[in-house]
């Protein structure tokens, strides 16, 4: 499926949940695993600010790619961003929506502000 990378340099990226096992099946407990890696997977949950609008994301990373320091509430950069678009039937309902994977989380610094002060 196509996956299409995500610029963030514009962006402010603060985490809003933290690292928690994302779960491939919720009946058995088992946790998803990289298909190429078979590494660990961890989901995160991020406010992504661009251009005066923000949205609340699930980040699925590699559990390897979680960095020390993180705290809720504070700036974070997601190298290798990539939106994947998905879809399925499930019960006999038509699903679909954006599912999001970075490299890694790393604890970033708030952006300079911009503009002359006043």
């Amino acid at each position: 499926m196509r996956t299409i990378r995500v610029e963030t340099s514009g962006a402010t990226i603060l985490l809003t949940e933290a690292p928690e096992p994302k779960v491939r099946d919720r009946q058995t407990g088992e946790i998803a695993k990289d298909a190429n890696s078979g590494e660990a997977l961890m989901t995160i949950g991020v406010v992504y600010i661009e251009d005066d609008e923000s949205s609340l994301i699930k980040v699925t990373v590699p559990e390897g790619g979680i960095s020390e320091g993180l705290t809720l509430g504070a700036p974070v950069s997601l190298p290798g961003l990539v939106a994947r678009p998905w879809e399925s039937v499930f019960n006999g309902q038509q699903r679909h929506g954006i599912a999001y994977r970075a490299a890694a989380v790393t604890p970033a610094a708030f952006p300079a502000a911009t503009g002359a002060a006043a």
